[in-house]
């Protein structure tokens, strides 16, 4: 029997933890496409009838160029924050 910290809703299982290089900026790329595009809308058109069946196309056209910009860009900000940031793990 799996441990029930092993599931992730229910009986559907955790994916294993070498996707969560794909599944972190999957998500994140959504939230924040999903965000600006939504606010872009408002302050642009503002509230209307249908403004979330409008917006909801917009979004998943913006995550559609999102997420594999994200992807790409992701090696190069890693090196750049190394860089920037003292990756070392602290003294004891």
């Amino acid at each position: 029997m799996r441990d029930k910290s092993a599931m992730m809703i229910g009986r559907i299982p955790k994916l294993p933890a070498k996707y969560a290089g794909v599944i972190m900026p999957l998500l994140l790329s959504g939230l924040m496409s999903g965000t600006i595009s939504m606010l872009n809308l408002w302050k642009n058109i503002g509230w209307f009838d249908g403004f979330f069946s409008q917006w909801l196309g917009i979004w998943l056209f913006s995550w559609l160029v999102a997420f594999p910009t994200v992807m790409i860009f992701l090696p190069l900000v890693r090196r750049f924050t190394a860089l920037v940031v003292d990756l070392s793990p602290p003294s004891k």
